[in-house]
């Protein structure tokens, strides 16, 4: 199988066909091509702080301090996973890290691109899925982020298994997503996108949202140990978010990858 197309933060991605999609990850049942195409089609809305991804914009310095404050960014070598336009990525560059960022729909590296490089950011993103990348890059990376992706994939256990593949022993993982409950279902789906009209109808299935402890025990499963769980309260009036100690809705959960035991 060839490599996905590389895409640097200084030249458009191009849109994925034929063996260059099957290398991406596209078709592989570790990604689904309806999510791809919903995302795609919103690309241009992205840096928009008022768009379709305004909730981003307010999730987005909550979800960096979280990850700043719990791990070393500064030289270190980092990947984003599922980048979309490049909030987060542009966010932990500039804290120093070497940001390498990787998503399935073609649109948003594109986008992602043209705004480091109008922004002089240094960054690298790749148009490839976690699974993909993984066979590539073992071991590459001392920090993960995964943010708002888990519950848009069919498998989640094959996303957590690749990055179990790509953090070196030591490395530290960031996952955010939103919890499944009634709660949730009635605030995040139904409040959020059909009444308040805050992301797009049909962002959400409640189906594959993860409560904690799934996420958690799928995590395990590959190794990892939770050392931390928040929430995210966002406050739609204000458009502001801050931390909070109620994970019922929005969540974020910082897992540790230990060294393998050298008396094992």
């Amino acid at each position: 199988m060839t490599a996905a197309p590389h895409a640097s933060s200084t030249a458009a991605s191009p849109h994925p066909a034929g063996a260059a999609a099957a290398a991406a990850g596209i078709g592989t049942g570790a990604v689904d091509p309806a999510e791809v195409r919903k995302f795609d089609l919103l690309a241009h809305e992205f840096w928009d702080p008022r768009g379709a991804f305004h909730p981003l914009h307010a999730l987005n310095p909550v979800r960096l301090a979280y990850v700043a404050e719990r791990a070393a960014l500064s030289q270190r070598r980092v990947l984003d996973i599922g980048c979309g336009g490049g909030l987060l990525a542009e966010g932990l560059a500039r804290h120093g890290a070497h940001v390498t960022a990787i998503d399935m729909a073609p649109s948003m590296i594109e986008v992602a691109q043209l705004h480091a490089q109008e922004s002089q950011i240094a960054l690298d993103y790749e148009l490839a899925s976690a699974e993909s990348y993984a066979a590539r890059a073992p071991g590459q990376f001392d920090v993960i982020t995964c943010m708002e992706l888990i519950e848009h994939v069919p498998n989640p256990a094959s996303l957590l298994g690749a990055i179990q593949t790509l953090l070196r022993p030591g490395g530290e993982l960031f996952i955010s997503t939103i919890n499944r409950n009634l709660r949730s279902f009635l605030l995040a789906i139904v409040g959020a996108e059909y009444l308040l009209k805050l992301v797009p109808r049909g962002t959400h299935e409640y189906a594959r949202l993860l409560r904690p402890s799934e996420l958690a025990s799928l995590a395990r499963a590959q190794g990892f140990t939770l050392c931390d769980l928040s929430g995210i309260r966002y406050n739609p009036l204000s458009r502001t978010a801050q931390l909070s100690t109620d994970a019922g809705i929005n969540y974020l959960a910082h897992f540790h990858r230990p060294d393998p035991d050298p008396l094992a």
